[in-house]
């Protein structure tokens, strides 16, 4: 029994031992890069202007790992920065700040037992008078909680342009303004950032009256746009990145392609893009002959090498369309590209009704969805005029239902724009709807808009001629409405694991 006590306290001794040397080597190396790393310079600085980010720059005289820790206030909420490699010089962005706040910072050698500096501080200045408005109404529903833990991302089409990033309680978190042009839609990318289209204002073009005749009128009532560029056209693209810093700018009018409506960026960071597109007209021998307007879809570098292109006209029978001289100005007027769980493109026809599957490298059309179309489906699912179909986290086709032609609605009083989604059973062709989200009454948009399903299970959907954002449940009672005083083309959601690239909670 002895031998085993002295067993034990010899190896209890050995443990205290090894764990006294551990901490000497952790003091030493405390006391070592404590005493030995030093910071030379620091250096604030608010890019821009802005109210909402800033920048510091960190000189050491050694080579080291760091991190900025920070908080508002004195009991504010901690973040950290992401730990920048090795280097004597490191530039890093605090963003999603509160204008005219108090901030304490500190910076962080990473160690095993990291080393801090003394607690600083800086403020932010007072927001810019453009930015402050009565984003939220208190009269309207405001939980700010219905958007979740994310943000809205909307676009400002007039001059000067601008995207916004606007909280719960609406606060706008994040921007990026262009002094020359409007910004007419904005889009996330797979690499974290944001995609855009800009546009001259007044680059729109409709029909115009000619020998004091009316404006061309479509088929469906509505005056249509003409020539290349037409409503929502844009002549510049750009990707900017969460700083605010542009990666790269493309003038595509240069290039004489006008894209509209939408673009996104695919997985291999190319450009996807909705253009205007047109043929002459081979049914009339007259010279010159008609130039029927349609549209196509574009891939290209961040260059403006076009690296593959899709026509509507390219399966599409002219000789068999009845519309086709009513509509000739605008026969398609595709507002939308998506892409399928496949990579395949999801496009939108709202002169059809229709939404279409087109196969991203043939270019044929897989299917198409919604009245006259390739899914058996009830008459009262059917949507009319639709923008913003796409396939949500549930893996169902989702879209915003504008209702404009809708016979669900003989008078103007009725009418109802809507979320809808569906689930596709591709092999049967059928089509259940899953959600049928209306907006009030009130808030009924002939043109325009969106429809996301949130991860709160909540729908975020865009009245685009209303100028307002709302979040309502699924069975459609409304949760929180965004006053935008402008009329916003659609909004989409901005997920907090956007900025894990910039911070991080404790």
């Amino acid at each position: 029994m002895h031998n085993v006590y002295l067993s034990l306290f010899q190896m209890n001794k050995k443990n205290i031992l090894v764990s006294l040397f551990i901490v000497a080597l952790l003091y030493g190396g405390y006391y070592f890069y404590s005493h030995d790393i030093q910071i030379v310079n620091i250096q604030l600085s608010s890019p821009d202007n802005s109210a909402i980010k800033e920048d510091i720059r960190i000189q050491l005289n050694k080579p080291a790992t760091v991190y900025v820790e920070y908080w508002a206030g004195k009991d504010g909420k901690h973040y950290l920065t992401p730990v920048r490699q090795a280097a004597t010089e490191h530039l890093i962005n605090l963003l999603l700040l509160e204008a005219e706040t108090d901030y304490h910072y500190r910076i962080v050698l990473d160690r095993l037992v990291p080393i801090k500096s003394k607690t600083m501080h800086f403020q932010t200045r007072k927001q810019s008078p453009w930015m402050v408005h009565d984003w939220i109404k208190e009269n309207h529903p405001h939980d700010a909680g219905a958007l979740g833990e994310g943000l809205t991302m909307l676009c400002y089409r007039e001059f000067p342009g601008y995207i916004a990033m606007v909280d719960g309680k609406g606060v706008i978190k994040w921007y990026w303004q262009e002094e020359k042009m409007g910004v007419r839609i904005a889009s996330l990318t797979p690499r974290g950032t944001v995609l855009a289209l800009l546009a001259p204002v007044g680059k729109d073009e409709f029909a115009k009256p000619q020998e004091n005749k009316p404006f061309v009128k479509s088929g469906l009532g509505y005056s249509l746009r003409t020539g290349k560029t037409g409503f929502m056209g844009g002549t510049e693209l750009v990707e900017i990145d969460l700083t605010g810093y542009v990666r790269w700018r493309l003038n595509t009018d240069k290039l004489g392609m006008i894209v509209h409506h939408d673009l996104r960026m695919d997985q291999s960071n190319h450009i996807v893009a909705v253009v205007r597109d047109y043929i002459l007209d081979e049914r009339k021998q007259g010279i010159p002959r008609d130039t029927l307007w349609g549209d196509g879809v574009v891939v290209m570098d961040t260059t403006g090498k076009v690296l593959k292109k899709w026509s509507a006209w390219d399966q599409w029978d002219t000789a068999k369309d009845v519309r086709l001289d009513s509509l000739k100005h605008d026969r398609f007027h595709i507002n939308t590209i998506s892409f399928d769980k496949d990579s395949n493109y999801i496009v939108s026809s709202p002169i059809e009704n229709q939404v279409w599957k087109i196969d991203a490298q043939t270019g044929k059309t897989l299917w198409r969805l919604g009245k006259g179309g390739d899914f058996q489906m009830n008459a009262s699912d059917y949507f009319y005029f639709q923008h913003a179909p796409h396939i949500n986290q549930e893996g169902d086709l989702m879209l915003f239902d504008n209702g404009d032609f809708s016979p669900r609605d003989s008078s103007t009083t009725n009418k109802v724009s809507r979320a809808l989604s569906f689930t596709l059973n591709t092999e049967e062709k059928t089509a259940t709807k899953k959600l049928d989200v209306p907006l009030p009454n009130k808030q009924y948009t002939a043109r325009m808009g969106s429809a996301y399903l949130l991860p709160n299970g909540n729908i975020l959907q865009t009245s685009s001629k209303t100028g307002s954002v709302l979040i309502s449940d699924k069975l459609g009672k409304v949760l929180w409405e965004l006053n935008t005083y402008f009329i916003p083309y659609r909004a989409e959601y901005v997920p907090d694991s956007l900025w894990k690239k910039y911070r991080r909670t404790e």
